[in-house]
């Protein structure tokens, strides 16, 4: 009778674990995956967006240390993570939406953050197409040079990437059946 006891009780705690298991495996939702397809659409506004953070990061960090120069470290940290959403710098990401708008995709900022999804994914995807291996370059410049929003985003968009030297293409019409 205690053989049957000890069996039975085995057998219950096998069906609750993998019970459990099953249920918690449903909580979990998908994680949102990049849709490459929409990067050539969105990459100039994403790289003008990164010029942008870059500078405004570079400034507040200045303001934290008044007295002195951001050091080029620094730079190159902001530079490194601004495309990594697992990091404080890209944040920005989260507050952006991709919207059609007629034969385009826009990038529409929000007031605040969003879930993220594959929306958020494409954008860091873009980010991190733009960035790739410039991120010292940048940095550099941005130490060097101290530039205002317009020469950087020329300097990173047209100069260091070829990110906003040819117009998008038009998104393609889609049929109904």
């Amino acid at each position: 009778m205690a053989k049957v006891g000890t069996i039975l009780a085995f057998a219950i705690s096998v069906l609750l674990i993998s019970s459990w298991v099953q249920v918690s495996h449903c909580l979990k939702k998908p994680a949102g995956v990049a849709r490459r397809e929409d990067i050539p659409y969105i990459k100039c506004q994403v790289c003008e967006k990164v010029a942008a953070q870059l500078y405004h990061q570079v400034q507040k960090k200045q303001s934290q240390i008044s007295a002195k120069k951001v050091s080029e470290f620094h730079i190159i940290e902001i530079a490194e993570n601004v495309c990594n959403l697992k990091k404080e710098e890209a944040d920005w990401i989260l507050r952006l939406d991709i919207v059609e708008q007629g034969d385009r995709l826009e990038l529409i900022e929000q007031d605040s953050e969003g879930q993220c999804n594959s929306e958020c994914k494409t954008i860091e995807r873009a980010c991190e197409e733009v960035m790739g291996y410039s991120d010292t370059d940048v940095a550099e410049y941005l130490y060097k040079r101290n530039p205002g929003i317009d020469s950087l985003v020329n300097y990173l968009c047209k100069d260091l990437t070829d990110s906003c030297n040819k117009k998008p293409p038009p998104l393609p019409k889609v049929t109904a059946m």
